[in-house]
């Protein structure tokens, strides 16, 4: 599913926007092209026409298409957060995508720009923020809050009632018991096991997930 129907311009060239490229094609969407600091190889395959670099060109008024942030999520990186606040600022909305192969409970809230990729499952009364990425295989329990510009990476478990902060990564494989609270801008190393809350701006690791100086 993608929400809006408006003709799409992909941002960015790497792994997440072919992630997000096959998804919006699944869905038989118009693409009308893709911007990125440099040219993808990948991208073009598919057919997709290179029309400039992050900066939109004039002929794309913000009422006539719709944005996908296909800019994925880096440790100290704040680019996909940057550019979606940036295009925001200039009048763009972001498509909302769900993969036909997630499984999203109707009572789930997604913000504008939210992104659930295939295998991915989101449970009852759970909300995703804007700009986030719920990845491949996570899962999402029930009456979990996941922040704006978050990253649930692969294979992610959070269990029930967990508050995710804006701008975290949960690293792949990672598993977050119920009722946990993990602060803004904070990482869970991959593999992990968070059993106790974490703070903002922290880095957790291990089994049991403790904190490690960044």
């Amino acid at each position: 599913m993608v929400i809006d129907s408006k003709p799409i311009i992909l941002l960015g060239g790497g792994g997440h926007a072919l992630v997000c490229l096959d998804l919006l094609i699944r869905c038989k969407r118009q693409i009308i092209g893709y911007v990125a600091l440099t040219p993808s190889k990948q991208i073009e395959k598919q057919l997709i026409p290179f029309i400039g670099n992050e900066l939109l060109p004039a002929s794309y008024p913000p009422q006539d298409i719709t944005l996908v942030n296909g800019v994925g999520w880096a440790v100290g990186s704040f680019r996909r957060q940057h550019l979606f606040e940036e295009m925001k600022r200039q009048g763009y909305s972001f498509a909302t995508l769900v993969h036909d192969h997630a499984v999203v409970a109707e009572s789930v809230i997604l913000a504008e720009g939210a992104q659930v990729m295939a295998g991915a499952v989101v449970q009852a009364e759970a909300s995703i923020g804007a700009n986030s990425v719920i990845n491949t295989r996570a899962s999402v329990d029930h009456e979990s809050c996941i922040g704006d510009h978050t990253h649930v990476a692969p294979g992610v478990t959070l269990c029930g009632g967990i508050h995710v902060g804006n701008g975290v990564l949960i690293g792949a494989g990672s598993t977050v018991i119920q009722g946990i609270s993990i602060g803004e801008r904070s990482v869970v190393g991959a593999g992990s096991v968070v059993v106790r809350n974490v703070p903002a701006d922290t880095l957790v690791v291990g089994l049991p997930a403790k904190e490690r100086t960044r």
